[in-house]
């Protein structure tokens, strides 16, 4: 053999050793499937390797994938990430029912009880956020400690006596009426006002068309669970420390009927306001919203 030959073997054989000293420091995690209580099977993504948890829950009728970018940021620096998909969205199930609030939430428990997390973080943008405020009303805060809602569709937003200045029943049942006949121009016809100017347009695309690929019973009964269940005597249960995080220029969840509303009804909230962000925050103001959400797990 010559020099060459055993310089190269020998860089093998300690980069084999490395890789294998590496391994047995941190060894991968078995994935372990969670199932819901009526046997619906919930994909969720499990990447990083720190000792705290974040549990990351998507907006309607997105995925686990919309959290991508908060993923690598995180488990750079040194979290462990798990995002998971909402029953008949993304690789989970496409359950025939369970798309009430309530199933959800304990869905939102099933994860979190089957990886047996502990003191775990959660972040909810939109419906999730929603989620995570019926989850820790109905569930308590036995396992979490701190929540993270961006943009969240909460506490009501459907309008009724004790809601008046909420939007009519009217106004939804119209776009579940397009939802019903041309989900992918509604999608398209709206994507604009979801981000900034200055997204990039294959960002944009990429997440219409995750969007797109809801299937459109799924996105119809999700969205008419959200609009239609009142959280808000959920708000005073809450025991955690909470930050909510929302644009003033959000046409899907206005800020005084949603983020204000939330952070004023959940004792020692804390709410931060971007100028000029819209519904889709955790894109267009990434950079933002990742240096907030360090600054709250670090708190």
């Amino acid at each position: 053999m010559n020099r060459r030959h055993i310089l190269l073997s020998a860089l093998a054989t300690g980069a084999a050793t490395q890789a294998a000293s590496h391994a047995q420091a941190a060894p991968a995690r078995k994935r372990q499937q969670v199932v819901a209580r009526d046997g619906t099977r919930l994909f969720h993504r499990d990447f990083g390797q720190g000792p705290q948890a974040l549990v990351f829950t998507s907006s309607w009728a997105l995925d686990s994938r919309m959290w991508d970018y908060q993923v690598a940021h995180f488990a750079g620096l040194g979290y462990r990430c798990i995002a998971w998909d909402r029953r008949g969205h993304g690789r989970s199930d496409i359950a025939s029912g369970g798309y009430d609030m309530d199933t959800l939430a304990d869905d939102l428990a099933a994860v979190l009880e089957q990886l047996d997390l502990r003191d775990v973080i959660l972040v909810g943008h939109s419906m999730g956020g929603a989620e995570t405020i019926h989850y820790l009303a109905l569930h308590g805060g036995r396992r979490v400690r701190k929540a993270a809602l961006i943009a969240p569709v909460a506490p009501f937003v459907l309008q009724t006596a004790d809601n008046p200045h909420a939007v009519p029943q009217a106004v939804f049942e119209a776009v579940w009426s397009q939802y019903a006949t041309d989900f992918p121009k509604w999608a398209y016809d709206n994507q604009a006002p979801f981000f900034t100017p200055e997204t990039s347009r294959p960002l944009q695309e990429q997440l219409t068309r995750q969007l797109c690929e809801t299937p459109v019973p799924v996105a119809i009964a999700a969205q008419r669970a959200l609009v239609t269940t009142d959280l808000r005597p959920d708000l005073p249960k809450i025991d955690r420390p909470v930050l909510v995080l929302h644009g003033d220029r959000d046409a899907s969840a206005p800020l005084a009927l949603t983020g204000q509303r939330v952070a004023a009804g959940i004792r020692g909230a804390q709410l931060k306001v971007y100028p000029g962000a819209p519904h889709g925050i955790w894109v267009t103001h990434l950079a933002q919203v990742n240096r907030d959400l360090e600054a709250f797990f670090r708190g």
